[in-house]
């Protein structure tokens, strides 16, 4: 985490699943909504900020247990984010923009 910008320092603020890759030199930052709520777009900014000397693009995902609890957290979900949900998990939800996954 060093290596790429992440202050080890700070685990606490980083969202609940963190995954590097390393050939895309993506990061990929999931938000168990159950745990700490949806990427919104105050989040964004709080992982912006922590993340400021982190030159890999960001990949933001809210992930839910289930459709129902989606529905319940939609509107305070960013835009330009994703979303994966536990009873389709061969599928993503793209909140907008001209890409569906990938950093911006």
């Amino acid at each position: 985490m060093k290596e790429i910008g992440i202050p080890i320092t700070q685990h606490s603020k980083l969202p609940d699943v963190v995954l590097f890759d390393r050939k895309k030199n993506w990061l990929y930052l999931i938000e168990a909504v159950t745990s700490h709520g949806p990427v919104s777009p105050k989040r964004i900014v709080e992982l912006e900020e922590l993340l400021k000397d982190c030159k890999a693009g960001k990949v933001y995902v809210s992930a839910f247990p289930d459709f129902a609890e989606f529905k319940k957290h939609s509107t305070n979900i960013a835009w330009e984010t994703e979303v994966w949900v536990v009873d389709f998990p061969e599928h993503m939800i793209h909140f907008n923009g001209d890409r569906f996954m990938g950093p911006r």
